[in-house]
């Protein structure tokens, strides 16, 4: 039997649940896949930055969350290209998300299992190095979605600000 402090406790936990999902849902975002996928790619990220004397990015959840929403969004609507047919540009997807920024740069990727291997292949393409080692940008937004068939999707989001 439930006594009423236990009903409390269960309505403040069910209240809590429905909140942390309801944020998503009201956002419009993607809740994280694996979150330890997409903070290993910002470590990675770093790493490379540090050894050409680069200052390290920092990780942005709401940037993330717009990042994850893009991967989201290919792999569901079956595209691989940084104009959505449902969001526009990445620029674009940002501020409607209320991000807003003065520099901004995405990174696409997909099949690579594995953080480790998604930066080494953006790090062997110069456009997408570029990106990563830009002195522009200060804060990093992460996506990883994984298809319905198991292929995964990869999105970075670079800004230099945003409030």
């Amino acid at each position: 039997m439930f006594n009423t402090k236990n009903k409390i406790a269960l309505l403040v936990i069910t209240a809590l649940l429905i909140t942390n999902v309801s944020v998503f849902a009201m956002a419009g975002t993607t809740p994280p896949l694996n979150p330890s996928y997409e903070q290993r790619v910002v470590q990675l990220v770093n790493v490379e930055r540090q050894k050409y004397g680069m200052p390290v990015l920092y990780f942005d959840n709401s940037i993330s969350d717009v990042a994850r929403t893009k991967s989201q969004d290919m792999a569901v609507n079956n595209y691989f290209s940084h104009y959505s047919p449902t969001y526009g540009m990445a620029s674009d997807m940002l501020l409607s998300y209320g991000i807003t920024w003065t520099a901004w740069g995405e990174n696409i990727a997909s099949g690579q299992d594995t953080p480790e291997e998604v930066v080494n292949a953006w790090m062997n393409s110069s456009s997408h190095r570029d990106n990563i080692l830009s002195p522009n940008f200060v804060f990093l937004g992460v996506g990883y979605y994984v298809d319905s068939s198991g292929t995964p999707y990869w999105t970075q989001m670079f800004t230099n600000d945003f409030k």
